[in-house]
C-alpha cells in the first residue's frame, strides 16, 4: 500500500500569515523614528526576544547554511520550549521556512511554508515547530538570536515512514517572473 505524498504549497512570507509563528522582521514594511540627531532610522522593537524561562539569556549567534535538495522530503520539525529563536539574513538571499503550530508534537497537517525574499527575517515564537535552516544558496548567513542557559531548549520529532510530506521549489519555479532564486 502506497502513501500519499503531500506537496506543501509556499506563500509568500507576510506578518499577518506568520503572526501565529511568531514575528516577521521586515523594515520595509515597519515605522522608524529618527536617533542620532537625525541621521539615523530606528526600526524599533521589531520582534519579541523570549528566553528569560529557567535563567535562560540571548546570545547572538551566525550560522552558516547549505541548501538541501529538493524536492525534500520533510521528516523531522523541532521547536524550543524555553525560548525564542530569530533569524535574520546577513547576505540577502531567498530562503524557505517551514513551521507547525504549537502543540505536543508537530501536527503534519498543519505544516505551513514561507518564502522570504531575503531581506525579511523571522522570529520563531517560543514553542513554534519549525524546520532547521532551509536556505537556497551556498554558504548562507544568518544571524540567529536565541537562549543560552540551563534546560532542554531543543525539542526533536521525527515522523513515522508512513507520513509523506515534500517541500517542492515547483511553486517557485512557476512565479517566477516575480520571484528571483
Amino acid at each position: 500500500m502506497s502513501t500519499a505524498v503531500r506537496q506543501l504549497t509556499i506563500e509568500p512570507l507576510t506578518r499577518e500569515a506568520f503572526a501565529p509563528f511568531g514575528d516577521v522582521i521586515d523594515k520595509e514594511v515597519s515605522e522608524y523614528f529618527m536617533i542620532n540627531n537625525g541621521s539615523t532610522r530606528r526600526y524599533h522593537a521589531m520582534a519579541n526576544v523570549d528566553v528569560a524561562d529557567e535563567g535562560g539569556a540571548a546570545i547572538i549567534s551566525i550560522f552558516e547554511a547549505q541548501p538541501l535538495n529538493y524536492p525534500l522530503r520533510i521528516t523531522m520539525m523541532e521547536r524550543h520550549p524555553l525560548g525564542s529563536q530569530a533569524f535574520i539574513p546577513l547576505l540577502g538571499h531567498p530562503y524557505l521556512i517551514l513551521v507547525a503550530p504549537k502543540g505536543d508534537t508537530p501536527d503534519p497537517a498543519q505544516l505551513k511554508a514561507f518564502y522570504s525574499h531575503g531581506r525579511q527575517g523571522v522570529n520563531y515564537g517560543k514553542g513554534v515547530w519549525h524546520h532547521p535552516v532551509l536556505a537556497l544558496h551556498e554558504n548562507d548567513q544568518f544571524l540567529v538570536v536565541d537562549r543560552a542557559g540551563p534546560g532542554n531548549n531543543c525539542d526533536e520529532v521525527h515522523f513515522s515512514d508512513d507520513v509523506r510530506i515534500e517541500l517542492s521549489l515547483s511553486s517557485l519555479e512557476q512565479e517566477a517572473s516575480t520571484v528571483v532564486l
